[in-house]
């Protein structure tokens, strides 16, 4: 029998924390003489009233440590469980979204997809606005705690691998998990005001540079304006891109150069991929622009640079005319979409780690064709991968790729076109945020998508987010017994 009184006593907290923090829009709509401050105050009630109902009802909990199915469960119970208050804003107040719209709104933004079924972010309260960056924040700091702390303990998708490089690199300095917590959080919030003061140095109002910051960092996307970076062509697009990029690295690595180690920044495998990969993609794609188009090749740099890094880092802000591209540019987004941005970072998609992996598999068995008898073992960064995370990585990688087939054929049975399906689930299950296809043209947004298609975007973003392996665990009648 699962004792849920520990994984219910944390979601308690978590939502008394909400509560607390839908002050801030309220207030700011309140002064502005908006009647959505009050209906962020009804929402703030109601959310730290079930939050400390919970807590209180299962304090006895208290001091008790987690096994692991508590882990899952406490996972998977933050993200179903916290959008659904988050996107009660969404739902009582402006826009006035209808209860499953609200609720993959809220998941977006604390997945940090940054998909939006809202057309018209322009007119929306700047207290709503706020409080879609603030959801992305929180998501983005999140994941990356949990990406960092508990699915190396979980042992999701070859996570296992990053187990001793999540705890035991640090030494003495580090020698608890909470402390680790409170140096990502140091850093994710450093990140997060420089990239705002940047953001409002380059001439951002002060709501966008903010809203745009939190999304940046945390590499969620959700913008205050329907137009996202347009509004600021040219410096905007390069230290969006250079912002996002810093969001999209190992958050582990930031920790230890804040404790004085940079080398492991510089000598990460992983880093040294992604930005590799990245320039492949934006120095072909914008030849590509050049060559077939004749376009000037500073802007069309800028504009490749921009919206890849967007896609690439799940993020899913964009520039220019990209949404509008199609042909090999697209092909090369949707390969780096999958591929996805680092481990231990708010980033999603498969990862460059597993993707590394997995081509060294690949490798060791084509040369296996030629010599079966030969000892091959697997090498990543210096150290050896054994073969229940290379399994482990196996069955993640292929559970994405069926996820990402069965959904899309899902979509098109509620009625979606066959292209925005494949796209909404690529988006959704990524993490990415953009929108291609005919039902997306319109708006740029979701908003056209029928109620159970956008349920299954909403089930795809939580998916991808926690890695397919942590939720879909949870079905099994084996993880139920002891």
């Amino acid at each position: 029998m699962v004792d849920f009184r520990p994984v219910a006593y944390v979601i308690g907290r978590i939502l008394i924390v909400l509560a607390i923090l839908m002050l801030a829009p309220a207030i700011i709509d309140w002064r502005a003489g908006l009647g959505n401050g009050f209906d962020f105050l009804a929402c703030s009630a109601l959310t730290g009233v079930t939050g400390a109902a919970l807590t209180l009802s299962t304090g006895n909990a208290l001091g008790q440590a987690l096994d692991t199915r508590q882990a899952y469960l406490l996972t998977a119970g933050i993200w179903f469980l916290v959008p659904f208050f988050g996107g009660l804003p969404f739902y009582i107040g402006a826009p006035g979204l209808t209860l499953n719209n609200a609720y993959f709104e809220a998941v977006s933004g604390i997945t940090t997809t940054g998909a939006t079924v809202i057309f018209g972010l322009d007119d929306l309260p700047a207290g709503m606005n706020l409080w879609r960056g603030m959801l992305n924040w929180l998501g983005g700091l999140g994941i990356a705690f949990i990406a960092m702390i508990f699915l190396p303990l979980m042992r999701v998708g070859g996570m296992q691998f990053f187990r001793t490089e999540g705890f035991d690199t640090f030494g003495k300095a580090l020698p608890r998990a909470t402390d680790i917590a409170g140096q990502l959080l140091v850093v994710y919030a450093g990140l997060t005001l420089i990239c705002i003061a940047v953001y409002a140095a380059i001439g951002m109002t002060t709501l966008d540079a903010v809203v745009h910051g939190f999304a940046t960092i945390a590499t969620g996307g959700f913008s205050p304006t329907d137009i996202s970076f347009n509004k600021y062509i040219g410096a905007g697009e390069y230290f969006g891109a250079l912002f996002m990029v810093l969001g999209s690295l190992p958050y582990v690595r930031y920790v230890q150069l804040v404790n004085g180690s940079a080398t492991p920044l510089w000598q990460d495998s992983q880093v040294r991929a992604y930005l590799r990969w990245l320039g492949m993609a934006v120095l072909s794609v914008t030849l590509w622009r050049v060559w077939t188009t004749g376009e000037p090749l500073e802007p069309t740099f800028r504009e490749a640079l921009f919206n890849l890094t967007s896609i690439m880092s799940s993020t899913g802000f964009f520039s220019g005319s990209f949404p509008t591209w199609g042909g090999f540019m697209l092909v090369v987004a949707f390969v780096i979409g999958v591929i996805g941005a680092c481990s231990g970072s708010s980033a999603a998609g498969l990862s460059v780690f597993r993707v590394q992996l997995v081509i060294a598999v690949l490798r060791r068995e084509v040369r296996r064709i030629g010599n079966p008898s030969q000892v091959d073992p697997i090498r990543y960064d210096g150290r050896g991968v054994e073969e229940d995370v290379l399994s482990a990585l196996i069955l993640f990688v292929s559970s994405y790729i069926l996820i990402l087939g069965t959904m899309s054929v899902a979509m098109t049975l509620m009625g979606v076109d066959t292209v925005s399906a494949l796209f909404a689930v690529w988006t959704a299950l990524g993490n990415i945020g953009y929108g291609f296809g005919p039902m997306v043209e319109r708006t740029g947004t979701f908003i056209d998508f029928p109620p159970g298609a956008i349920a299954i975007m909403s089930l795809c973003m939580l998916l991808g987010r926690l890695g397919l392996l942590a939720i879909l665990v949870l079905v099994l009648p084996s993880f139920w017994r002891r």
